[in-house]
């Protein structure tokens, strides 16, 4: 991708909007598009599906659709998915939470229910979520959109984890804890893995029964360091630490992604 193609405006379209090679516009993206970013006919975008792919795209005369002008090739992903599973915190503050790991790259968002977790997550907050990681997505020029999950109880996650080939874990203010950074660290320069998964806890942590049950689960109980951070802030952190490893692990300078035996 050449850099006037780079600075163009990127927007997710849904698999039904493309059909041959039109792309046809909702009303929403419509008034982005022309009211907003006052582009006309002629203008070109970058339409992605979410899913890997990319297209160069020129608005119509009628605005109402676009002409697929050619496809193009990027790679900004992680070699492998990394799964957040975050208790919300009350309030709003999980907007945040999800913009920011959208664009740090995670793959996976999953809202845990435990025992001391103050908000519930309604569908339209669901809804909402997922509008935030799609145009945190289209900012940071990802080719993924994360998956905003639907809300599931923290016993029920464990009880049921799917992730037998990832490497789990549930960060935990124990101070016998092993640190993430370095557990991690070890973890992937091991054989290749299939992917990170991390739980982080909510404003009055995690009860001694969940850490248990997640460990007997296969959860490996981690630090991330001396300090209490706050449930918000404690996202950030476990998901930099993974990101970084990740990519340090899998990528050589100039951030080609690669195997972990290439040069």
């Amino acid at each position: 991708m050449d850099q006037s193609t780079a600075q163009l405006q990127r927007l997710a379209i849904a698999p039904e909007q493309r059909q041959n090679h039109q792309i046809y516009l909702t009303s929403d993206q419509q008034h982005y598009l022309c009211d907003v970013l006052r582009l006309g006919h002629g203008d070109r975008f970058i339409a992605m599906n979410g899913q890997g792919q990319l297209w160069l795209a020129e608005l119509q005369p009628d605005v109402r659709s676009a002409r697929i002008l050619h496809a193009l090739g990027e790679q900004t992903e992680l070699a492998m998915p990394m799964m957040l599973l975050a208790a919300p915190p009350k309030g709003n503050h999980f907007d945040q939470v999800v913009r920011s790991v959208t664009e740090l790259g995670v793959s996976h968002i999953v809202p845990l229910i435990s025992q001391r977790t103050l908000l519930k997550p309604s569908s339209n907050r669901i809804q909402r979520w997922q509008r935030i990681a799609t145009e945190a997505a289209e900012q940071s020029h990802r080719q993924i959109i994360p998956k905003v999950l639907e809300p599931v109880s923290f016993e029920k996650k464990v009880m049921q984890d799917d992730q037998g080939a990832w490497q789990r874990y549930i960060c935990t203010v124990e101070p016998s804890a092993p640190n993430f950074l370095h557990c991690l660290s070890q973890a992937l320069d091991q054989e290749s893995q299939s992917g990170v998964a991390v739980m982080v806890g909510p404003e009055g942590g995690w009860t001694e029964t969940e850490t248990q049950q997640a460990q007997t689960a296969g959860y490996q109980a981690v630090s991330l360091g001396q300090r209490t951070l706050r449930a918000v802030t404690a996202n950030y952190m476990a998901v930099s630490i993974a990101i970084a490893q990740i990519e340090l692990h899998t990528a050589y300078p100039g951030g080609k992604v690669c195997t972990k035996k290439s040069p």
